[in-house]
């Protein structure tokens, strides 16, 4: 059965830095272009960044040149590096492929003083 989990969320200060991993089972992400979306109080979830197969990544205006995709095959895993985190960068993180496999519980960023 296909299960995505999130971690690596948490609290931290404006500027500070975080890595969200995206670990799989019974889906081998190596295949599959993984997104990563956020879901706020005030907005439903939304798309922000994307790592192809070949390890390409594409970015919402709002995180491009401060979050990087990634992804490492051999633990089956991608991840979210966010730099320089804002207030409004504060919401629950998932990872899914164009909402193909089931929602995994996501993980909660906060940046607040």
């Amino acid at each position: 059965q296909a299960q995505l989990v999130e971690s690596g969320g948490g609290l931290v200060q404006p500027g500070g830095s975080l890595r969200l991993s995206c670990t799989a089972s019974g889906i081998d992400l190596s295949s599959w272009t993984m997104g990563w979306y956020r879901a706020t109080p005030s907005k439903p979830r939304q798309w922000i960044a994307t790592i192809t197969s070949s390890k390409v990544g594409s970015y919402d205006a709002s995180v491009k040149g401060r979050f990087t995709a990634s992804r490492d095959n051999a633990k089956n895993t991608v991840y979210l590096q966010m730099n320089n985190l804002r207030p409004e960068d504060t919401g629950l993180y998932y990872c899914n492929t164009n909402n193909l496999w089931p929602w995994g519980q996501g993980t909660q960023v906060t940046v607040s003083s």
